[in-house]
């Protein structure tokens, strides 16, 4: 039976990928972004929505799971990143999320059983240079996501995902030469960078009735760099 998902985000990169996948599963996908861009494309109608400027969402009564994309990706010297850069980042990839969830949440408690999906990145596993303020903001979110998967069991399940490097838009910058692409993927024990339809495979698993009995945990699609060494 179709579920109904929300999406925050989602028009390039693992968000378009995975709600592609929702849609071909026979799901429901209610969206919200910045704008609609190719999620249009979709045939899927999507409200308005800034992580950095909150607005009030149009949402069913119930929601079955929910999804928060939006990220950015600011890769700078410490003595570099400014004020601005920190609050930026905090508030696109946790306060955003935060909001959005709390809209979300009494659609989310009216269902039987919901699931939230939110993103981190490998970043937080595994100390990188030039990351600092990226990290901060996403360890701030993988610890707001532990807190929440106590406070909203049994009904609501919280999970997060942190992909290493991926092949998408927010990434092109670390991928647009050939050269680059391969050292990043001699950086991986699989010798290989991420791609959206995978981890949009785990994020239908997330959502789907065969993952009733997780709850609280971070998933680690990163080419084995955060937990492995080939030497």
């Amino acid at each position: 039976m179709g579920k109904k998902i929300l999406c925050i985000g989602g028009n390039r990169g693992i968000g378009y990928a995975s709600i592609k996948a929702l849609l071909e599963e026979g799901h429901e996908v209610i969206s919200a972004a910045r704008t609609s861009g190719p999620l249009a494309d979709l045939g899927i109608q999507v409200q308005p929505f800034d992580a950095e400027n909150n607005r009030p969402l149009e949402l069913p009564p119930v929601l079955d799971g929910m999804v928060y994309f939006p990220g950015s990706i600011t890769l700078k010297p410490f003595h570099r990143i400014s004020e601005e850069d920190f609050l930026h980042d905090f508030r696109v990839n946790c306060l955003g999320a935060a909001m959005a969830l709390q809209a979300a949440l009494p659609a989310l408690k009216a269902a039987p059983r919901a699931s939230v999906i939110l993103f981190s990145t490998v970043a937080c596993a595994q100390g990188m240079a030039m990351h600092a303020s990226i990290s901060a903001a996403k360890g701030a979110l993988e610890g707001m996501a532990l807190a929440l998967s106590a406070e909203l069991a049994p009904k609501i399940q919280i999970h997060v995902i942190a992909p290493s490097l991926t092949d998408t838009p927010l990434a092109q910058m670390l991928l647009n030469t050939d050269a680059k692409r391969e050292a990043a993927a001699k950086r991986h024990p699989l010798q290989q960078i991420g791609k959206p339809e995978d981890i949009a495979k785990l994020v239908l698993f997330l959502l789907g009735d065969h993952a009733q009995f997780f709850t609280g945990q971070i998933f680690r699609p990163d080419g084995g760099l955060s937990s492995v060494r080939t030497f």
